[in-house]
Parts: C-alpha cells; sequence; structure tokens
C-alpha cells in the first residue's frame, strides 16, 4: 500500500501498445479506464454490495485499471494526508479520506438530504443548506485535484453518479483534457422539481464538462436535456446532443446490467444452504412474498406495508397462506428522512402484526440488517414472489436479479412499481403503481394463484429481457460511446474552427 502526499501526474503505463484513432485517443479495449466514485469498493473489506459495484466489478476485473474515491474513513487530517493506493488483480484502488465535517455536509448534507431527494423527485424531503453545498463543491475541487495526477494523457475517465455532478469540470480545471464520461445510476427529475435547490444551473455547467452523460432510461434523458436548457445554456442539436459553451456533449441511454447466468447459478446453489432451508422450513405449507431494500424513502416500503394490510383486509383467506418477508437495511441513519422512516416502519409493521397475526404466525417479518448477496440470492430462489415497488427508482437491480434467481420449470412471478427503470425491460412483470393500495393487494392475490403456465410464460419473457445482457457489456457499450464522442466533439470542434476562419477570411 502506498501513501502518496501530493499526487504527480505519470504516464499511462499502456500508452505504448495502444492503437491510435487519432493523436490522444486510442482503442476503448486498450486505453486503461480510470473510474472515479464517491466510495471505492476495496476488495480487503469483503464482498461488494450495491448497484454501481455490481455493475462494475466484472468490466473492472477483466480489463484492469483506476478505481478513485472516499475510502470510508473519516480522518480529522484527510485534506492533508493525499491519497493512498492498492493493487488486487489487475485494478489500482486509490482511495481518500474525509474529514467529520465532509462526511457530514456533503454526503449526508447536500448528497444525501438534498440531491438524492431532488432527482427522485420527492422534493418533500429536501433540507437544504447553503453551507452544505458550498462544501460539496469544496470536496469535489478536492477529489480532482488529487486524482489529476494519477490520469495518464491516454485514459478514459468515467465518472459515477449524483455524489460528483461538478467533478468533470473540476478535473478540467485541474488541466485533465481526457474523454469524460459521467453515468447517473438515479434518475433526473423534471425541469419544474430541479429549481427547487439554488444554484442547480451551476452543476450542471459543471456536469457539461463531460463528453458523454448516460443515463438508465429515455425519461432521464429528456428531463436532464431540458434542465440543461433551461437553467445552463445549452442548445440542443440532433442526436442527442447538447452544445453548451462551444462544446458538444453526447447523451445516451445505457441500462445498467447483471450477469444473469452468474447469478443463476448463484441463487440455485444457495437455495440449498443452511439460512434458505431454515427460512423455508420457518414457513410450512405459506406461501413467501419477498422485499429486499435499502431502508430508503424512496423504495416505497411504507406503501408495500398498506398493501399487505389491503390484502388481508379484503381477503382474509390469506391468514397462514402467506407472509412477507421484507428486508429494509438500515441505511444513512444520519439524514432524518431516514429516521424518521425508521420509526414509520417500526409503527407500522408492528400494528399490522398486532391486528393480523397469530401467536404462531405473523403475516410479516421485518428485517432490519442487510443480507450477503449469496443469501440473498437464494431466497429469491425460494420466494413465489418477489416484491420491487419503489416510488422512484433509477434502475432497481433487485428486479433483474429476482428474475434471474427463479427456477425455469417453476419460477416466481415478479410484481415490479412502473416507476423503477427497469419496468421498460421488464414489462412482462405485474407492473403496478405503489400509491394504489388496493392495486398493490391485487397484485399479490394475483401473483400468488397465478397458474404455472403463465408463470412459465411471463418469465421466459422477462428472462429473453435480460439473458444475453451482462455488466462488462454495458460498460464497453458505454466506454466506446464515450471515445466516439469524444473524438467526434473534437472534430467538429475543429471543423467549426476551421469554418470561421473561412468565414472571416
Amino acid at each position: 500500500m502506498t501513501r502518496l502526499p501530493t499526487p504527480i501526474r505519470r504516464d499511462n503505463p499502456f500508452g505504448a501498445d495502444v492503437t491510435e484513432l487519432r493523436p490522444g485517443f486510442a482503442s476503448p479495449t486498450m486505453n486503461r479506464l480510470v473510474v472515479i466514485s464517491n466510495r471505492v469498493p476495496l476488495p480487503s473489506n469483503g464482498p461488494r454490495a450495491g448497484g454501481l459495484a455490481v455493475a462494475l466489478d466484472g468490466l473492472m476485473e477483466k480489463r484492469g485499471g483506476l478505481w478513485f474515491g472516499w475510502s470510508g474513513t473519516v480522518s480529522p487530517t484527510a485534506a492533508q494526508d493525499g491519497v493512498t493506493v492498492s493493487r488486487t488483480g489487475g485494478v489500482d484502488y486509490a482511495t481518500t479520506d474525509l474529514t467529520a465535517e465532509e462526511h457530514d455536509r456533503y454526503y449526508n448534507g447536500f448528497s444525501n438530504a438534498v440531491l438524492w431527494p431532488l432527482l427522485h423527485s420527492m422534493p418533500d424531503l429536501i433540507q437544504y443548506d447553503r453551507t452544505d453545498a458550498q462544501i460539496y463543491r469544496d470536496v469535489n475541487a478536492r477529489l480532482a485535484r488529487e486524482v489529476q495526477g494519477l490520469i495518464g494523457p491516454d485514459d478514459l475517465v468515467w465518472v459515477h453518479d449524483y455524489h460528483l455532478l461538478p467533478l468533470p469540470a473540476a478535473l478540467r480545471a485541474s488541466g485533465v483534457s481526457n474523454p469524460i464520461g459521467f453515468f447517473l445510476h438515479i434518475p433526473f427529475c423534471a425541469p419544474d422539481v430541479l429549481e427547487s435547490v439554488p444554484d442547480m444551473g451551476e452543476l450542471l455547467t459543471g456536469l457539461l464538462a463531460s463528453d458523454l452523460i448516460g443515463f438508465q432510461t429515455d425519461t432521464d434523458m429528456s428531463n436532464f436535456a431540458a434542465s440543461a436548457v433551461q437553467f445552463a445554456g445549452a442548445t440542443r442539436l440532433p442526436g442527442n446532443t447538447l452544445q453548451v459553451q462551444g462544446r458538444r456533449v453526447l447523451l445516451g441511454v445505457f441500462p445498467v446490467e447483471i450477469d444473469a447466468h452468474e447469478f443463476a447459478a448463484q441463487a440455485e446453489a444457495n437455495a440449498r444452504k443452511l439460512p434458505v432451508v431454515r427460512l423455508k422450513q420457518s414457513l410450512p405449507g405459506q406461501t413467501l412474498v419477498l422485499g429486499l431494500d435499502r431502508l430508503d424513502p424512496t423504495k416505497g416500503l411504507v406503501q408495500r406495508i398498506s398493501g399487505l394490510r389491503r390484502l388481508l383486509e379484503t381477503q382474509p383467506q390469506w391468514k397462514r397462506r402467506m407472509t412477507l418477508l421484507q428486508v429494509a437495511a438500515i441505511s444513512r441513519k444520519e439524514v432524518g428522512s431516514y429516521r424518521n422512516l425508521k420509526a414509520a416502519l417500526d409503527r407500522e409493521s408492528g400494528s399490522l402484526n398486532a391486528d393480523f397475526g397469530e401467536p404462531d404466525w405473523l403475516p410479516l417479518r421485518m428485517i432490519s440488517h442487510g443480507v450477503d448477496r449469496a443469501t440473498a440470492a437464494g431466497f429469491m430462489r425460494t420466494a413465489r414472489v418477489g416484491l420491487v415497488t419503489p416510488l422512484r427508482d433509477g434502475m432497481n437491480l433487485v428486479a433483474k436479479e429476482f428474475v434471474a434467481a427463479q427456477n425455469p420449470n417453476d419460477p416466481g412471478v415478479l410484481i415490479l412499481s412502473r416507476f423503477a427503470g427497469a419496468a421498460q425491460q421488464l414489462d412482462a412483470a405485474l407492473l403496478v403503481n405503489p400509491h394504489d393500495t388496493d392495486a398493490m393487494a391485487e397484485a399479490m392475490a394475483t401473483a400468488m394463484t397465478m397458474k404455472l403456465g403463465e408463470r412459465r410464460e411471463r418469465w421466459q419473457s422477462l428472462w429473453g429481457a435480460i439473458e444475453y445482457r451482462t455488466p462488462v457489456a454495458w460498460g464497453r457499450l458505454f466506454l466506446a460511446s464515450l471515445l466516439r464522442g469524444a473524438v467526434r466533439g473534437r472534430l467538429e470542434l475543429v471543423s467549426d474552427d476551421q469554418q470561421m476562419m473561412a468565414n472571416a477570411g
């Protein structure tokens, strides 16, 4: 492990091997990849969880590169300590610490108490503070300075998610001229919602220093484009392109994927492991309905409990015949809206079990700690119904994982919110509006009574939507688009400059 007190620019070690498309750029399979995210999933911390880690792990393992971001450590000397670099396989993991104030204001404050609810179109949960906003920008500027010296001249830079909206501009200000791609893993709200937060135009301008900006869905891309025009002075051009401050920025839709075959094998293997066997033994003669989420206001957990209550009120025959196992792993405990949600879930789940439970049966098992990914896969294989009903979600890989986990001969049924990005691909699921309590109850009843033939037919359609897609292919598509976008943008700028000179002549 190496501590770098002051980052120093060094040449790309792969630079001599690349096949140039034009000066400064190479084939996307040859350029070194530099991934920048809020948190770096260090191998020493054990199995990775979360959509970003799931999406990028395979790509990084196959092609190598550098992964830079926060270490997860809070230190009073973070700003002076520099960057720690360790290597596992072909990947260099470069991490930096945060101070307590940075963690509180950049991460808990502006990122998760402002941008997260804002971009999920939940402005009533925003807790804006001007100092939080400034420290958010300051941390992004520090991250840019620290990573700048680790970026070689031929590297492709890929920035991830809402914590780092100003980072592309900060990198440019630090002298980085490499192709920069940005991918937003969560939704992007409509312009009228975006203006709930002051100075969002400044953050959009910073993001528009990228060459390519990727989104999960067409709606997210359209919302961003409209917001960039309204608040950042951008002009829309044909081909999902924006022009801003004399630059062209390409927009694209790149739905995040899972390795369906790998997850299917993991689910089949873990369905025979002790935690899953114990779960089955605890549910004699009952149908298992499963929810696997972080405890988060966007996940629709309170609405899910309301749907179960309505089911038991209107169809009491389901008493003792079904159980909802809801894993709601606690996260972001320092954010007020998350603490309020935990209290609401405790209240609603306790009330439901008190009203409908029996000494030997409870309709709801609520667990506030996470389960490892292997056990979760086994649970999915066992469940007859998967509940994935967020109020808003960028993609939601749990929906795809539930499909992959099923036994093709006796598959379960996916109930999916139409407000999850995955609904555009997984339209053979039972699509619901999680705000409609009666529809939630009806969907659960329909799923639990669905005949085998229809279950197989729906599952085959769902499987077909994910079978041949992988995170590695997703990443390669994004990087190829980034390289094309960067080259095209520079060529078009050269052409524009030549035209201006010709006109002047």
